[in-house]
């Protein structure tokens, strides 16, 4: 509902005064460039070995690529606003721009749990029925799930974008560090409440559907794991679970956290939302594809062959 004796305004772009009171602004903006450069590069390498190897286009390497797609999508929309902002000052992003960054980044994040999700079940379908993966997950049925997942994400995002497309605003200040569906509901002039609904439903989607989800499958793979008698057949099946857990708590944890702490009535001030929203999306995009190259060993191969011949070529 519109707020009674306030004058609405066509809105053609908003102001970012989120970082305003942050000392070494310079600082920060140099780690957010650092990082999001080690994103690109890393998340590209993994697709540039994956798509460039035909014994790796199987189920597991394909969810890989996926992730890095999303990785690049994901960051791509927060870091540009953020380096903009904090190493050349612009704090202006047209209307149409913000709405742009909060979709993208929003399906960035949907699409990111689904490919989390669907990461464990090639997992435990893997370590559970070994005989059976290639007839269980064959890759047009990967290819159908991927499709599938972003579809998903497209439609949800694509109502939250039409809701903040027609909320009326007083005035053009985000009082955030970059725009994301709460953020704008709260800049306009509304009663906020009503509009959180499909976010915290959203967010319950999350952290009630799909983590117990994938805390599920692990449970499944630890009690297959456990009944080996193979030892070196088990290790090798932690590691391989453990690169994909690592990822999982990176992702995750940020939101429990903040899900906590909200349920517990302890609200976040403005510095420390900035800096959690900064963690959970750059911190897991960087892990990605860290742990997939150094701890797959296929993808390590081929990288290591790649750098190799490089190096022949430089020295010729």
């Amino acid at each position: 509902m519109l707020e009674s004796n306030v004058t609405t305004q066509r809105i053609t772009e908003f102001v970012i005064t989120g970082l305003d009171h942050l000392p070494n602004q310079n600082i920060l903006g140099v780690l957010i460039l650092l990082t999001y450069s080690l994103i690109l590069l890393g998340s590209s390498a993994n697709i540039c070995i994956i798509a460039s190897d035909r014994h790796l286009h199987r189920p597991m390497y394909i969810f890989i690529c996926n992730l890095a797609v999303i990785d690049i999508m994901f960051t791509t929309s927060a870091s540009t606003t953020l380096i903009a902002l904090l190493l050349a000052g612009v704090r202006n992003i047209s209307y149409h721009s913000c709405i742009s960054h909060m979709f993208v980044y929003n399906l960035g994040d949907i699409c990111l749990c689904f490919a989390l999700t669907l990461m464990a079940f090639d997992r435990v379908i893997a370590i559970s029925n070994p005989l059976r993966y290639h007839s269980i997950l064959t890759n047009s049925r990967t290819f159908a799930l991927i499709a599938l997942s972003w579809m998903i994400g497209i439609a949800v995002i694509g109502v939250l974008t039409g809701i903040i497309d027609r909320l009326p605003y007083c005035q053009p200040l985000l009082k955030y560090s970059f725009c994301d569906y709460p953020v704008l509901v709260r800049a306009a002039c509304i009663d906020p409440e009503p509009y959180f609904v499909p976010s915290t439903i959203l967010l319950m989607w999350f952290l009630g559907g799909h983590f117990p989800l994938i805390l599920a499958t692990y449970v499944k793979i630890v009690y297959t794991v456990v009944r080996l008698a193979d030892t070196e057949g088990r290790k090798q099946m932690i590691s391989t679970c453990l690169s994909h857990a690592v990822v999982v708590f990176c992702y995750y944890a940020p939101k429990l956290v903040s899900g906590l702490l909200t349920r517990v009535g302890v609200t976040l001030n403005l510095t420390e939302r900035n800096a959690l929203m900064i963690i959970s999306t750059l911190v897991p995009s960087l892990m990605n594809p860290t742990v997939y190259c150094f701890r797959t060993k296929e993808i390590r191969s081929r990288l290591i062959q790649i750098l190799k011949r490089n190096h022949a070529l430089a020295i010729k």
